[in-house]
């Protein structure tokens, strides 16, 4: 089956960065869009970036200059740079992908990592 296993998340001073990871593994036959959610305590969760297999981002307005999605499609991965963090980045961050495997075309979600800004 597949999985979508988050890596990268922590502790970081406002002002500073992290670099998120998601992998993806299982019986693959294509990848479709992948993206980055958030969801902080008591809030919803909301959509962060994305990436098309063409290479095409959207971003939330909270993040547009500061956050930069990217992914390697040979190895199945996405990554998120965060970059100049502030409190309110503080989330648990999910990995979401548009996965077609030998169970069909579905999408995928991770199971988070936690990412905490100090002020």
């Amino acid at each position: 089956q597949v999985q979508l296993v988050e890596s990268g998340g922590g502790l970081v001073q406002a002002g500073g960065f992290l670099r998120l990871s998601c992998a993806a593994s299982g019986t693959i036959f294509s990848i479709n869009t992948m993206a980055w959610y958030r969801q902080a305590p008591g809030k919803q969760r909301e959509p962060v970036a994305s990436i098309t297999s063409d290479g095409i981002t959207i971003y939330a307005d909270s993040v547009k200059g500061r956050f930069t999605i990217s992914r390697v499609n040979a190895e199945n991965m996405v990554y998120l740079q965060m970059n100049s963090m502030n409190p309110e980045d503080t989330a648990v961050y999910y990995c979401n992908a548009d996965i077609r495997g030998n169970l069909g075309r579905r999408w995928y979600w991770g199971l988070g990592t936690q990412v905490t800004v100090s002020s």
